[in-house]
């Protein structure tokens, strides 16, 4: 009798700690799939913007906590190529002075309806070689070691470019060059044979889209407001400028005068 109690009693605790254990680790997997949903929706996850009394404490401080960023521009108007430029904000880690330098200025994933022929291949890179069977040459573009995950070629009734957004320096500083770090835009020209770098010092290549049937790519840098080395789409913000092939020139597409509104009223401050 007293073996069956005993008996009775392991099987009672033993089903306890089973309950308990599904209990846990269904917890776990609920927590874990939330944790990648969210991970996996980062892009399209936007903090709101401050209440007026945070702002009205922020104003007293002299301070401001978000900042505008702008996102791809849009077509909606092929015949007449018209975009639409979208502008949304970050909130960022740390607060700084208003009367600071304006360091924030950002895309969608907008395909445009350009009829202009293009193709991705996708796979992790330190070189590419342009190989002519015809005459038996190979031509490597790059002498230096470098990392980047996706060569796009575009095809022009006159030429053809090889895109690449390369890592080329450890500016995270964990020993690894990778996409972590700041990258920058790499175009060579088939035709002409030559290698451009675009890049602006201390910002990451984040995006690139073609104007609609134009030699325009509009490019969003991301700024590393916290100075570690590497840009965190989530709460720090790009700009734009625009960048023709042929000219080889970065001009900004929205001006100071617009910034400047655009940021006074996301902070509240008099216009």
């Amino acid at each position: 009798m007293k073996i069956e109690k005993y008996n009775q009693r392991i099987l009672a605790v033993l089903g306890t700690v089973g309950v308990i254990f599904l209990i846990v680790a269904l917890i776990a997997f609920i927590s874990v799939t939330i944790m990648e949903h969210r991970r996996y929706n980062g892009n399209d996850f936007e903090t709101g913007i401050l209440s007026d009394e945070k702002i009205e404490e922020l104003q007293k401080e002299n301070k401001r906590e978000q900042v505008i960023s702008f996102r791809q521009p849009s077509l909606i108007d092929t015949l007449n190529s018209i975009y639409i430029i979208p502008v949304s904000h970050k909130t960022l880690d740390e607060l700084e002075d208003i009367s600071g330098v304006l360091n924030a200025y950002g895309p969608s994933d907008y395909k445009s309806g350009d009829s202009r022929y293009s193709n991705d291949i996708y796979g992790t890179y330190n070189n590419v070689i342009v190989y002519q069977p015809n005459n038996g040459t190979s031509k490597k573009l790059f002498n230096k070691r470098i990392n980047f995950d996706r060569i796009q070629s575009e095809y022009f009734s006159d030429n053809i470019y090889l895109l690449m957004n390369v890592a080329q320096k450890d500016t995270y500083k964990d020993g690894v060059i990778n996409l972590r770090d700041f990258k920058s835009l790499y175009i060579y020209s088939l035709e002409n044979e030559e290698l451009k770098n675009v890049a602006i010092d201390g910002m990451d290549v984040y995006d690139f889209e073609f104007l609609n049937q134009t030699k325009d790519l509009i490019i969003r840098f991301g700024i590393d407001k916290n100075n570690d080395g590497t840009y965190n789409e989530f709460n720090e913000p790009t700009i734009l400028k625009k960048y023709n092939l042929e000219i080889g020139k970065l001009v900004d597409i929205v001006d100071d005068k617009i910034r400047s509104e655009l940021q006074k009223t996301l902070e509240g401050s008099r216009q």
